[in-house]
């Protein structure tokens, strides 16, 4: 019935305030599901339905209207057929599929995740997927991939209670008017229970250092669990380096040393079951330089290092990533090796807020942050700054000098970046995407460009304040 219907994302705003009490339990039903496919084909199915303990959501926004994410679900009320929770998502999946294996005719196989408010009668899922056409300058609408009819009284499990302690960061209120964060971490044994709950201190104020979450830190909740693992440190596999983790990161995913996600996708949701979430960030006791993040699912990040001097890009890397995860940012460089082809097709706008092909002044999707007189496209020393770039992707990233070498190139790319003569304006600079030319970014830097403990722009900190308010508001 809904396939005829979905452009979905027209959030009409007519009664989508609806009474959470007349469609939920104050608990969350978790959606287990296989997703399958190649390059060009995808399909799901389900594999287990659970009742978990609490719903940390805002229960007057049950709708999504941030319009972020590769994917969307939604959930109809099957006596009514009405929309009564909805929330956009991007997965491994999509991200798999602009990768060699993928685009050399493989089909592979993802455990996924869903979670949303328990029903009290029977629903309808569904799965959309932004469809692959282009329009006016606008970004791709939805349409719709999967449905399945669930009946909460019928095959639902309860998850199995767990020893895990757990620990407050921060706590601020009621789960349901703030963001809630929960911190757990892969590879920490038995003897680095400690460690762990001072790394999960660290990167919560890593993250409240930065604007514009320092400005509001009141708004969140924090809270660490302690996973233990019988190995320390995680996968290594370039370096045949294989630990016994309790959440599956590995570094090289995809290929890219420095890339560290997890296939372990059940072990994760149920390490978190019986805290209230909103976002889930994973710690990674090791010493690479690496981390990841992907909107709606989770953040990644490594938390060693030899050099006490370089201990500051741990920090960078925990809230570039959480940029990614939490408000749906893309990466704004373009010289780093990614393991991506054609993450961006051309001539279709991206959904993320803060990269864009458009050059047209009046339609530009942060039009209102540009100065009458800042040119678009806005000039900067990309030449110079591309030429420095060059050089340090000469450089071998795991070797024991590599920060010596790349020194030189680096200050002087920060010279660059902080010289500027639009360095405090939003324009249009060319860059950004993992693509050099035809991509732009908002702002000359900003936390999802350069390596740096630089503040989120103004674009991306719009990003950011309407994520958070749609949680707490």
């Amino acid at each position: 019935m809904h396939k005829n219907i979905l452009l979905i994302l027209t959030f009409i705003s007519v009664s989508f305030s609806q009474n959470f009490e007349t469609y939920f339990l104050n608990t969350s039903m978790r959606v287990d599901y296989f997703h399958t496919g190649t390059k060009d084909t995808e399909s799901f199915s389900i594999d287990k339905i659970y009742e978990e303990k609490f719903f940390a959501g805002n229960k007057n926004n049950l709708i999504d209207n941030l319009n972020l994410g590769e994917y969307l679900f939604q959930i109809f009320d099957a006596k009514t057929n009405t929309l009564i929770f909805s929330k956009g998502f991007s997965s491994i999946f999509q991200e798999w599929q602009t990768t060699d294996e993928a685009i050399n005719g493989n089909e592979k196989t993802f455990h996924e995740t869903i979670r949303f408010p328990f029903p009290k009668d029977k629903i309808l899922l569904t799965i959309s997927r932004r469809n692959k056409f282009v329009g006016d300058g606008n970004i791709m609408q939805f349409g719709e991939i999967f449905s399945t009819s669930i009946d909460p009284n019928s095959n639902v499990s309860k998850n199995i209670e767990t020893k895990n302690q757990s620990f407050e960061i921060f706590k601020n209120g009621n789960p349901n008017s703030k963001v809630d964060i929960v911190i757990i971490g892969d590879g920490y044994s038995n003897l680095d229970k400690e460690k762990f709950l001072q790394d999960a201190n660290r990167f919560a104020n890593s993250l409240f250092a930065t604007y514009p979450f320092s400005k509001h830190k009141d708004k969140f909740n924090i809270i660490a669990v302690e996973t233990i693992s019988e190995n320390s440190g995680i996968d290594k596999p370039d370096k045949e380096i294989f630990k016994n983790t309790i959440l599956g990161t590995t570094y090289n995913f995809f290929g890219s040393a420095r890339y560290v996600l997890s296939e372990n996708n059940k072990s994760i949701y149920d390490a978190v079951q019986l805290v209230p979430y909103d976002a889930i960030a994973i710690l990674v006791n090791d010493d690479r330089y690496g981390g990841g993040g992907i909107y709606n699912l989770y953040t990644t990040c490594y938390t060693k290092t030899d050099n006490p001097e370089m201990e500051w890009q741990m920090d960078y890397v925990f809230v570039h990533e959480f940029g990614h995860s939490f408000a749906g940012l893309g990466d704004e460089y373009y010289s780093s090796q990614v393991s991506y082809n054609d993450f961006y097709k051309k001539n279709v706008e991206p959904w993320e807020p803060n990269i864009t092909q458009n050059t047209n002044r009046q339609t530009l999707k942060w039009k209102n942050f540009i100065n009458d007189d800042t040119p678009i496209p806005t000039l900067w020393k990309k030449n110079e700054y591309d030429s420095l770039g060059k050089e340090r992707s000469k450089l071998n990233r795991l070797a024991n000098d590599y920060y010596e070498k790349r020194k030189p190139l680096y200050e002087r790319e920060q010279e660059i970046l902080k010289t500027s003569k639009y360095k405090n304006e939003v324009g249009l600079f060319e860059g950004a995407g993992y693509i050099s030319n035809g991509m732009y970014r908002p702002s000359i830097d900003c936390r999802m460009f350069s390596v740096s403990l630089v503040d989120f722009d103004a674009v991306c900190s719009k990003a950011i304040e309407e994520t958070i308010d749609f949680y707490t508001k």
